[in-house]
């Protein structure tokens, strides 16, 4: 399910960008493909997370250790937070772009699971 809500995640990132490249110009596209792909990271930050906390709850061993685990969580949210800052500061583009970039990956799990449910 997240293998394919990060597939989504980059597809309806990338190509909206490129249309807006040619519509709104490209400070607008990097907003919105800068938040794709930190969001497209951060599903993939909490698909190591989910096979973490599953191991331990099977109390099998993880595949990593619980400090390499938080701490590569925690150098990835500041990693984002600096992404999200730089664009902000450098592209002066629009913020609705980056936000929505941003929510792709909710709304695309959200999807996911629904899907799931539905099945």
């Amino acid at each position: 399910m997240l293998q394919r809500a990060m597939r989504n995640t980059l597809i309806l990132g990338l190509v909206p960008a490129l249309v807006l490249l040619f519509v709104s110009g490209w400070r607008n596209a990097a907003m919105l493909a800068t938040g794709a792909l930190i969001s497209a990271g951060s599903i993939l930050e909490w698909r190591r997370l989910i096979g973490f906390i599953n191991a331990k709850l099977d109390k099998k061993k993880p595949p990593q250790g619980t400090l390499l685990v938080v701490s590569s969580f925690v150098l990835r949210l500041t990693i984002f937070a600096a992404a999200i800052y730089v664009s902000l500061k450098c592209f002066h583009g629009s913020v609705t772009a980056l936000l929505c970039g941003l929510g792709l990956a909710l709304v695309l799990i959200a999807w996911e699971a629904l899907k799931l449910l539905r099945d």
